[in-house]
């Protein structure tokens, strides 16, 4: 990168830095206009299912949405890559992904009077890098891009489950995560959580019973029990039992929560594993789809003090772990074949060629037709894991 485009890039990120939560667009198109020549700039924020590209505008509405599928800032979403739309003459619009650590959260796209040079990409790619890590940051302080995402109004149950994820992909050396909820706009009880540090991935996945702000409530209170007690940096067993402790404290046994909950070693791909409920895992190894099973354990808050105990697997480098709950495993077609049973394995075969980013929506895009678009029983989660090794 030549010294003239660290000092263009080095002036918009400080510009963004500085800017007011709410104004990061304004900043954008202003510098990128100036350093850029771009005539008009444009951010589109992936909406809750996924399926359509939000443009970011005055509140409280945006723009008309563009889809995902068939569309050039769409492409540039799925590939994670930048590209270049040719308009009339010599100009043309560029679409960038904006993604932080992997969780994609849209495109920007700018269009510029001459086709850009690689290095004129590249460094813009790493801006739309930056913007997406200060949007992360303005959240906090600003609902406009949190309104910007959406298509439809969110229930109660589902704005605490969408602010509950920690993402909903993520990337590292070793691994690749991509998780989805459905009903976008109406889950309830279904979640899932990752934390990673040096040495280990920590996964878990839990589905509340029940159903709505009842479901929502109780998988909050386990979701953030597990949070508390991971953090005090307990054994996973012991995780286990301290949530089970606070869901039963709270509901003594009326109510429970199905949990899944898996630590990853880093360096040699072993993994504990407490299946405590409904979410089942698959994998895909060398082509070949099978479904892992473990042995089960008692739902959280059903009994006072109850134990829990690891059981371990291996995971191996090019493995595909996809994790799903009840709404999925057991979702039903018109003639009354469970999803699970052929269904699951042939979507999962189907998408092994897709990054794990977007397996979740495609598997759940397929599970809808497996339904025949009926109206489903429960609500679904679908998470994706490709794992690398420390090798990669």
């Amino acid at each position: 990168m030549t010294a003239q485009a660290v000092n263009r890039y080095l002036v918009v990120e400080e510009a963004l830095r500085a800017a007011a939560p709410h104004a990061l667009l304004d900043v954008a198109r202003v510098h990128l206009r100036q350093l850029y020549q771009a005539d008009a700039v444009q951010l589109l924020l992936a909406d809750y299912a996924l399926t359509m590209l939000q443009p970011v505008a005055e509140l409280p509405y945006t723009s008309k949405p563009i889809p995902v599928n068939g569309s050039t800032p769409g492409q540039a979403f799925g590939a994670q890559q930048a590209f270049v739309e040719h308009r009339s003459g010599t100009a043309v619009t560029v679409h960038l992904p904006v993604t932080v650590r992997g969780d994609r959260l849209g495109v920007l796209a700018l269009d510029l009077p001459d086709v850009p040079e690689p290095d004129d990409v590249a460094e813009l790619t790493r801006i739309a890098r930056t913007l997406g890590h200060e949007i992360v940051v303005a959240e906090r302080d600003t609902d406009l891009y949190l309104q910007a995402r959406r298509a439809a109004r969110l229930t109660l149950a589902a704005e605490m489950q969408w602010q509950l994820l920690p993402g909903r992909s993520c990337g590292r050396s070793e691994y690749d995560l991509g998780g989805q909820l459905e009903p976008a706009y109406a889950i309830y009880g279904d979640n899932f959580d990752w934390s990673a540090s040096a040495e280990h991935l920590t996964l878990a996945l839990t589905n509340g019973m029940g159903e709505g702000i009842d479901a929502a409530l109780l998988t909050n209170l386990a979701v953030n029990a597990l949070r508390n007690a991971r953090r005090a940096g307990v054994s996973l067993a012991d995780q286990a039992a301290l949530a089970d402790q606070a869901v039963y404290g709270q509901h003594a046994g009326r109510l429970h929560v199905a949990v899944l909950l898996l630590q990853f070693e880093l360096k040699t791909g072993r993994v504990e594993v407490i299946d405590a409920g409904s979410p089942s895992v698959w994998r895909l190894r060398d082509g070949a789809v099978e479904c892992i099973s473990f042995e089960d354990q008692l739902p959280l808050g059903m009994f006072e003090d109850t134990q829990y105990a690891p059981q371990e697997f291996q995971v191996r480098p090019g493995d595909r772990l996809i994790f799903v709950s009840d709404g999925v495993h057991d979702a039903s077609s018109p003639a009354g074949e469970r999803y699970g049973e052929r269904a699951l394995a042939r979507a999962i075969s189907v998408t092994r060629l897709l990054p794990a980013a977007q397996v979740p929506r495609e598997i759940l895009q397929q599970l809808s037709g497996h339904r025949s678009d009926r109206i489903p029983e429960d609500d679904a989660m679908v998470l994706c894991l490709d794992w690398h090794g420390t090798g990669a």
